[in-house]
């Protein structure tokens, strides 16, 4: 398995792409209820802001060299969380399936399931390796386009031809980035195995 990580250069904790990161955090109870209570408008506005500051916050930590620990852990927990609050509240309003919500769910308990082995045997979580990062781009641009399908004419029609092609395609590497990891974290423990 790649341990290779890219290197902490601060330990600060308020940089800007830390505060970045942390106003999307914010920002997920406030998603969550405005697709809850169907204002879909307000709703596709913040997840643009969260799309927009999700692409400046690593970008940023790079160029200022601002890479920190607490970084690393706020941008895939706010990543997974806008994830977790659109399934919730897609799933509610009955614009995506439950099955499909419910393989999601299942990766993601697949995942937590290997980041226990891990760390029961000394290594921290995996990194997010490219297959990763597309499948949640993916689903980012999936979840917006499945919202506005959520009524007539060409505008929700066209929205949904595109948002369940890339529903489709990020599920699918979704759970094949999840599938990988579960590869990666065999190796390691059978290595640690055979090194014992």
């Amino acid at each position: 398995m790649e341990v290779q990580e890219t290197r902490v250069q601060t330990d600060r904790i308020l940089t800007i792409p830390n505060i970045l990161s942390m106003a999307r955090l914010v920002g997920v109870p406030v998603f969550l209820w405005l697709i809850l209570t169907k204002e879909d408008g307000w709703a596709l506005f913040v997840l643009m802001l969260s799309g927009v500051s999700d692409y400046l916050d690593g970008k940023l930590a790079r160029r200022w060299n601002q890479i920190s620990n607490l970084g690393r852990l706020l941008d895939p927990a706010a990543d997974r969380l806008y994830i977790v609050s659109t399934l919730i509240g897609l799933t509610w309003r009955e614009i995506l399936p439950l099955w499909l919500t419910a393989a999601l769910f299942a990766r993601e308990a697949m995942l937590a399931v290997m980041v226990l082995i891990l760390r029961r045997h000394g290594y921290p979580p995996p990194q997010v390796n490219f297959l990763g990062k597309a499948a949640t781009f993916n689903l980012m641009y999936a979840f917006p386009l499945l919202l506005l399908s959520d009524g007539s004419g060409w505008l929700a029609w066209t929205a949904s031809i595109f948002g369940w092609a890339f529903a489709g395609w990020g599920t699918t590497l979704y759970w094949w980035a999840g599938i990988l990891y579960v590869v990666q974290v065999r190796r390691l423990v059978k290595a640690d195995a055979t090194a014992d």
